[in-house]
Parts: C-alpha cells; structure tokens; sequence
C-alpha cells in the first residue's frame, strides 16, 4: 500500500505523456510560478493595502504548495533515481540542480521566520524569488532543450569565449595606452577600459566613452569588425546545437524513443 501511495505521487509530480492528472499538476505549478513572477513585478508599485494583502496571501499559498512539492520530491527521490538507495538517492536529489533552485525558491520566506534579518537583505531575499521561473525547466520541454544544447556543446561555448574574453583584455591594454593621455578620466586604467571594450566589441555602443585620437578610432573601428564576428561564433554554436538536437529528435520520433526532461538521456519503453 505504502508503495502503490509513493508510485502515485512520484507520477503525478514528474512531467509524464499521456498523464492527465500529471498535466494537471504541471499546469497548476506553471501557473502559480507565472503568478508569483508576476506578483514580484507588482510589488515594484504603489499598491493599496488590499492589493498588498491579497499579494501576502497569493505568496503564503504558493510558499506551501512549493514546499509540499519539495517535500515529496524528495521522498520519492529512490524512484527518480532507482539504482541508488533511498537515503543516498534524496541526497543526489536534494544536491541536484533543479532540487536547489527549488530550495532557494522557498527559502525567502522561511528565513525571516527563523532568524532575524535586515530589512535590506530581506528585500534582496524576496527578489531571489525571481528564480521560481526556473522551476518551469522541469515542466516545459523547451526549458530542458536550451539546458541540453549548453551541456552538448559547453566545450564550444568555453572556447569561444575564451578567445572573446582574450580579445577584451587585449583592446582593453592598447586602448588604455592610447587614450590614457588624452583622456585620464574615462580610460584611468585597463579596468575602467574593459566598459568600453566590451560595449564595442558587442556593438552595443553606449558612446558614454569613446576615443578622441586617431589611433584610438582605428583600433576602435578594428575592434567593432572584429566584434561582429566573434560575438557571432557562440550564437551559430547554440544554433547548430538545436538544430543536432531536434534532427535527432525528429529521429527518434519515427523510433517511438522518448528522454527524461532531467538529465536527457533514453527512457526505456
């Protein structure tokens, strides 16, 4: 009985096809997820004290629900992870990624609770429950996409902006030689530099800081070049890695093969 219980529960809390109760439950938890995002917004604005009451009520509900998901998730954690023991597989839950930032969802509000805090860290807190939305990744198959393209890919993603991050530390160094003389203020050291290098070799181009020499509008003019096709590299990575990942899945389709939206690999039929 107490099993039969626990394989209930562990369904109805991971995302499962063709699970209509399942869908239910990821449906409530996307939508409570929304709201509090949502409601983090709102409170950015002068609201009566209605408004600010029913937002108070709105939190505590979705503080419990959150803490009850979290609860048994952890408890049906031996079934996610059935090749571990019960307590060994809760603790590889409770340190998994998705498990901390369900923690940290719920943690803003209990902390004041048990401790007393500042007012200012307490409004740092309630911010960070801003990362509930990364609670969808388990719920949408789109989240867990984005997750698997950086993990194929990360060794890409590391070398091209290794060679970025090279590339700003080196316009940076010239640039401070060059204008440092002219302008003491705004190129003070490579540091203050670095904001300008950054803000050319992505484009972006604030103009709050420019050079006024002619060597410094040449480097800054090679840096902008060279900017529009270095900042390109990790994009046409990510690119490639999506469209590896949806051929194959495409593939896979066609093979009736499905994969767990935690850590990506087959399920068994």
């Amino acid at each position: 009985m107490y099993q039969k219980i626990k394989q209930t529960i562990f369904q109805l809390i991971e995302p499962s096809k063709g699970n209509l109760t399942s869908k239910i439950f990821d449906v409530i938890i996307i939508s409570l997820i929304i709201l509090n995002i949502i409601l983090v917004i709102a409170e950015t604005f002068d609201v009566s004290d209605t408004a600010r009451a029913v937002m108070n009520g709105v939190e505590v509900v979705s503080v419990i629900v959150f803490t009850i998901e979290y609860l048994l998730r952890v408890w049906t954690a031996d079934m996610l992870y059935p090749q571990y023991r019960a307590v060994k597989a809760r603790l590889k839950y409770i340190f998994s990624f998705m498990a901390l930032i369900d923690l940290i969802a719920i943690l803003p509000f209990y902390l004041p609770l048990i401790i007393p805090i500042d007012l200012r860290v307490l409004r740092i807190l309630r911010v960070i429950r801003l990362l509930r939305i990364f609670k969808i990744n388990r719920y949408t198959h789109a989240f867990g996409l984005i997750a698997q393209v950086f993990r194929n890919k990360a060794a890409q993603l590391i070398s091209s902006m290794f060679v970025v991050g090279l590339l700003i530390i080196i316009a940076s160094v010239l640039m401070y030689n060059i204008e440092s003389t002219v302008q003491p203020d705004a190129f003070s050291n490579a540091l203050e530099t670095m904001w300008w290098a950054v803000a050319t070799l992505t484009t972006v181009g604030y103009g709050d800081v420019y050079p006024i020499t002619a060597a410094g509008k040449i480097l800054a003019t090679i840096i902008a070049f060279l900017g529009i096709g270095m900042v390109a590299v990790p994009t046409g990575i990510i690119t490639a890695g999506f469209t590896e990942i949806i051929n194959k899945e495409k593939e896979d389709e066609k093979e009736d093969i499905h994969y767990c939206p935690h850590c990506g690999h087959k399920l068994d039929k």
